[in-house]
């Protein structure tokens, strides 16, 4: 599992969380928004916010509600997701990879995809990332 393009911010793809990581830190596989920008010198490197299908309990300022304009494949067909804004991370390249969305017709190679935020989605995820870092004060400025 790996990309071979490095993913914009807003980009919803797929990180494997399972090598690497110890509970209670995410260690699954899980869908997550790109929330970095492309930076010189770390061609490998991408800033992320994991996403769930289940609503937190009880919802926090570093929670953000978003709604998919079109819905990730199976199993995160859900079109209302939550992004978990306190678990930002820094992650390679080499965790990412696409959704596997089916074959081409007539049994063809895979397909693969990947979800989108809006801009404005992107900037509530911000928002609710900077809450989760203790950098409430700076949601002013987005």
């Amino acid at each position: 599992m790996t990309l071979s393009y490095h993913p914009r911010a807003g980009e919803i793809v797929l990180c494997n969380y399972a090598t690497g990581f110890i509970a209670p830190e995410m260690v699954k596989l899980r869908p997550v928004v790109i929330v970095s920008p492309r930076l010189r010198r770390r061609d490998n490197l991408v800033s992320v916010i994991p996403l769930s299908t289940t609503a937190p309990d009880p919802v926090d300022q570093h929670h953000c509600q978003i709604t998919l304009a079109i819905p990730l494949p199976k199993p995160f067909d859900t079109p209302i997701m939550w992004a978990k804004c306190d678990m930002v991370a820094t992650v390679a390249l080499a965790r990412l990879d696409r959704f596997r969305d089916g074959r081409h017709a007539g049994g063809g190679a895979r397909r693969f995809t990947t979800g989108k935020v809006s801009d404005l989605q992107l900037a509530e995820i911000r928002k609710a990332m900077l809450h989760g870092l203790g950098l409430s004060s700076l949601t002013i400025h987005l």
